[in-house]
């Protein structure tokens, strides 16, 4: 059974959804196996459990926000 597995950031339910149900998708279309085969996975975690460049992600939005709002 192929598995998908995704982790990032929080989401919402709805985003869950459409994830699970487009990655199953395309995979089935991709590999010729039948979505009911496809298990998925979406592993959470919060801002402060992520980090880039030596910062979490919270300050990365943060800065981020800031230069695209200054533009």
């Amino acid at each position: 059974m192929p598995y998908i597995a995704i982790e990032g950031g929080k989401l919402s339910n709805e985003q869950k959804e459409q994830l699970i149900k487009r990655l199953t998708e395309v995979s089935s279309e991709i590999m010729k196996v039948p979505q009911e085969f496809f298990i998925t996975t979406i592993k959470e975690f919060d801002d402060k459990s992520i980090g880039i460049g030596g910062k979490t992600i919270d300050v990365v939005k943060d800065e981020y926000m800031k230069t695209k709002n200054s533009k």
